[in-house]
Formats: structure tokens, sequence, C-alpha cells
């Protein structure tokens, strides 16, 4: 009888749902929602290399781009929720999209379950070199002087970009027209050629130019000042509040995903997050790792919404 019992529980252990969900069993995928080369593709591939080396098993970075990050997004959101089919996204296809969007492929509260965000990095409102500012207020004063005479650029309708500059904009009370562009390296090379006088980016496209001399940087729109830029002084420096536009990623799974499946994924990005080769790499990229929790990583998720849903709003932007 006891050897029965015995074999009851050995089985049971063997078919619970932390024992037939061993993490990983196989190769992992890990989708982005935008082309090869972009920042969460880049991060996506030092993240994939460093899980593969700590757990012996193939980590594949999968890029699947449209549709503003919605389509990758999507396809990490409707995969199998066994931990093998991971996304990388950003603050766009996770929150701002829907607000833009008239219809969705899916609903991050109820299709995603958040893991943890990667990294981040600053972006840094800069102005072309014809521009005769060298700080946020001299910038204000001379728009002010020849309103609607000056345009900025951005990396697409409705991106963050986009929408830090028009809240910069809407707080400062000028008014600046919107150039859209189908990128950072399109939007750099219409600020080095004047084709528009200024632009909030990330600091990766923009820091080593103005180290050049080429591009003049003049504050990050982080809470604080930036480690990595810490001459930069911030918006709320210059007396512009509540513009506050981070460029991070975030790395999610499918909803329906284990709760165990979910801590070792956790467990083990926060340990790669923390080696310092990786650190070293991301710093190349002007990028510092975050490793928050899936809770404080939803709590980004809804103050990112709370703060751009009025700046949507009262600009009646809308995708393209």
């Amino acid at each position: 009888m006891k050897r029965y019992l015995l074999g009851l529980l050995v089985l049971a252990l063997t078919w619970s749902p932390l024992g037939a969900q061993e993490w990983p069993s196989r190769t992992v995928t890990i989708i982005v929602p935008f082309i090869a080369g972009s920042t969460p593709d880049s991060l996506a591939r030092i993240v994939a290399e460093s899980l593969q080396q700590r757990l012996g098993t193939p980590f594949v970075v999968e890029n699947r781009a449209g549709a503003g990050g919605n389509t990758g997004t999507a396809a990490a959101a409707k995969a199998a929720p066994d931990g093998h089919t991971l996304g990388v996204s950003i603050v766009g296809p996770l929150v701002i999209n829907a607000l833009l969007f008239a219809k969705m492929p899916y609903e991050t509260d109820k299709d995603i379950a958040p893991i943890t965000i990667l990294a981040s990095q600053p972006s840094v409102l800069t102005v072309s070199p014809g521009v005769a500012a060298d700080s946020v207020e001299s910038l204000l004063a001379i728009i002010k002087r020849e309103p609607d005479k000056f345009t900025y650029g951005s990396i697409g309708r409705g991106s963050l970009s986009h929408l830090a500059m028009a809240s910069l904009a809407l707080k400062a009370g000028v008014s600046v027209v919107h150039l859209p562009f189908p990128g950072s390296p399109a939007a750099v090379t219409a600020l080095l050629r004047g084709d528009v006088q200024m632009a909030v980016l990330p600091a990766a496209s923009v820091a080593p130019l103005a180290a050049e001399g080429k591009l003049k940087l003049l504050a990050v729109t982080s809470p604080q000042r930036s480690a990595l830029l810490p001459a930069l002084p911030t918006l709320r420096e210059a007396g512009i509040a509540g513009v506050e536009a981070d460029a991070w990623v975030g790395l999610i799974a499918p909803s329906g995903t284990s709760e165990a499946v979910l801590a070792k994924i956790h467990k083990e990005v926060v340990a790669v997050l923390a080696e310092p080769a990786l650190i070293g790499r991301l710093k190349t990229q002007f990028m510092v790792p975050i490793a928050n929790s899936p809770a404080a990583f939803k709590a980004v998720l809804k103050e990112e919404h709370d703060r751009w849903a009025p700046i949507i709003a009262v600009g009646g932007i809308k995708a393209e």
C-alpha cells in the first residue's frame, strides 16, 4: 500500500504544472515587433545571447515589424503560453497605440503578461546646429518670437518622440509644426540638414553626433538627470514639468503563462541583466538595465497611459 501511494505521489509530481512546465525545455523565440537594428532588436539580441550562455538552451530573435509594433506584439500575445515564445515591446504597442488605432489585434491588459522592463535610455531634446539656442529657455524664447516658423521631427505619428514634443509645446505654450519620419535615422538626417529644427529622440541616435559638434543637445526628458549624460539638465529644471519620455523596452509573455514559468523567466533575466559585461554593452548604447518586477512593470504601463492619453486627446492625434 505504501509503495502504491508513493507511486501515486511521484506520478502527481511528474504531471504537476511545475513539473510539466520546466523552462526552458527547448528553443526559446523572442519576437521583436520592429526591424533588425532597431533599439528593441539590439537589446533583445544582447539579452538572448546572455540567456543562451547562462542556460545552455538556444534563444532565437525573430523580427515581425509592422503596424507601429502591433504585428509583432500581437504575435507574442497570441503564442502558446508555455514560456517558449516571448516578446519585447515598448510603450507604443503596449500603451499608446490603443489610444491611436480604432481597432487593435490584442488587449494589453487581457492578452499580455508583463515580465520586466529590460532597460531604458533617456530621450533628448535636440536641435539643429543652425538654431541659435543653447538651452531650453533660449529655444522657447526664439519660438515665441517667431511662432509657427519652427518644425520638429519625430520617428512617426503617435510615437513617443512625437508625443513628447507635443507635450513640451503644449506645456510651454508654443506652436511648432510636426513632420513625422519613418525612424530615428531619417529624423536625425532631417535635423542635420536643417529640414527640421528640433526633435526629441533616443540618446543613442543623437549623442554621438552631438559629441562631433553636428547636433546640439539641450535637455533629457527623464525625471532626473541621466548618469550617461550628466551634463544635460532635465526639462523640469528648465521649468517644463510633466514631460517624461524615457525610451524603455520590456519583456512580455502571452497571458495564461503559468506563474511558475513567469517567475523562472523573471529570475533568469534579472540575473543576466546584472552581469557586468551586459551592463557594459548596454552603456555603449546609452541604456541602463531596469529589471523591475511584473507589478512594477504594470504600474509603469498605467502611468504611461495616464500621461499620454490627455496629450493625444487634446491634440486629436490618430494613427495614420
